[in-house]
């Protein structure tokens, strides 16, 4: 197993163990899961819950393009990345994204890990409605959908 990856986006529920599964393996001797959970105040508003809304397509081949660039530009030739993103309404507390790495070292494994994250920020087009404990709501800005 030199690279290998999972990428999806998923309505409904996403759970760390597939994550954990994926990346396990005797070669590699680091590895990091990262999850986001919705949390409960943003901005002083107590927020409830939180729907994610995405295009698709457009999302996982920016996740692809993530991938490849983290391999190209950190130069971490062996890795297993796993990478899920919910689409859909998601309670308080729970989980929305899952970034998992396995590295041959724990700093590649940060560093891959902190770089994936960052990027899937800046550039995925995945966009956020908060639910407020009023019953009011607000879609937050998010990123524009870039085609290229």
């Amino acid at each position: 197993m030199l690279h290998t990856k999972i990428i999806d986006i998923k309505k409904g529920k996403i759970i760390t163990s597939k994550a954990e599964e994926f990346i396990k393996s005797s070669t590699y001797g680091a590895s990091i899961i990262f999850t986001g959970t919705v949390r409960d105040n943003n901005k002083n508003k107590e927020v409830t819950g939180m729907t994610y809304d995405s295009h698709d397509e457009i999302v996982l081949k920016s996740f692809e393009e993530i991938y490849k660039e983290a391999g190209d530009k950190l130069k971490i030739i062996n890795k297993a990345v796993f990478i899920e993103h919910i689409k859909g309404y998601v309670e308080l507390g729970k989980t929305s994204i899952i970034i998992a790495v396995a590295c041959k070292h724990r700093d590649q494994a940060y560093v891959l890990s902190r770089y994936i994250i960052e990027e899937i920020k800046k550039r995925s087009p995945i966009w956020k409605k908060e639910h407020y404990k009023n019953d009011e709501s607000e879609w937050l800005k998010g990123n524009p959908i870039n085609a290229n």
